[in-house]
């Protein structure tokens, strides 16, 4: 047994068995990195096909993007359609909470929110739909329920280990189009791209970043297994949205 207080008079037992339960050493995975370009009126104009196909205007640009990602990835794994697929979300809970942090607290308050459909639906549905179901995800994850995975951590803690985004049925998502990536200029002029390294990745990640044009552009990274990312390389709807591919 492991237990850690904190100066707050907190106290987490992680009962273990073995060290194996929370030491890992990853096997060293051949992935695909591919870099797609979407340019602000590409990105309009996916935002507007989903709300229009939802009768809604609560769609955001960012949800938009990544339905559509989630959709193709899904369809370039040629998952059978019975089987359940998740996209995972790394979401702020900053402004969340009730009452809200601080803009200067210095942790990084993060949870993660998932939509989730049989293959089958997703890929049977239109864009829309997809958003649709990362929307309510978003929305749905308030105070209660940020405050509710908290208190179930403390009673239960466990470690998380990078095999656990292994999951050929998951997308996962992290960063934001919202992070200044070009704002630190170090007298060199502003920087050609942003790249996120070698570390966190796993087939199926995605890392969304500001696109240099600005005006609500976005870049996209992507991992995947070499068969998978020839695959979306010619998916039709998602090339038709591009810009550029790097």
């Amino acid at each position: 047994m492991v237990t850690i207080s904190t100066r707050r008079g907190l106290t987490f037992r992680f009962v273990f068995e073995h060290q194996d339960q929370f030491i890992e050493r990853l096997e060293i995975q051949t992935f695909k990195e591919r870099f797609f370009k979407f340019s602000s009126t590409a990105i309009s104009k996916l935002k507007a096909t989903a709300n229009s196909e939802c009768n809604t205007h609560k769609i955001s640009s960012l949800q938009a993007v990544i339905a559509l990602l989630w959709r193709c990835i899904t369809r370039a794994r040629c998952l059978p359609h019975d089987h359940e697929t998740t996209c995972s979300l790394m979401l702020s809970t900053r402004h969340r909470l009730n009452p809200p942090l601080s803009d200067d607290y210095f942790g990084n308050p993060v949870q993660f929110v998932g939509g989730k459909a049989s293959v089958g639906d997703l890929l049977a549905h239109g864009l829309g739909w997809a958003a649709f179901q990362l929307h309510e995800a978003v929305i749905n994850h308030d105070d209660k329920a940020i405050k509710e995975e908290v208190e179930s951590w403390i009673r239960s803690p466990v470690i998380y280990k990078m095999s656990q985004l292994n999951d050929p049925n998951l997308v996962h998502v992290g960063s934001s189009p919202r992070f200044d990536m070009y704002g630190c200029e170090f007298g060199l002029g502003k920087a050609v791209a942003v790249r996120s390294g070698c570390t966190n990745k796993s087939d199926g990640k995605i890392t969304v970043q500001p696109g240099r044009e600005g005006g609500g552009s976005m870049d996209v990274e992507l991992c995947l297994m070499p068969e998978y990312m020839k695959n979306i390389q010619s998916d039709q709807e998602l090339m038709s949205a591009l810009t550029f591919v790097l």
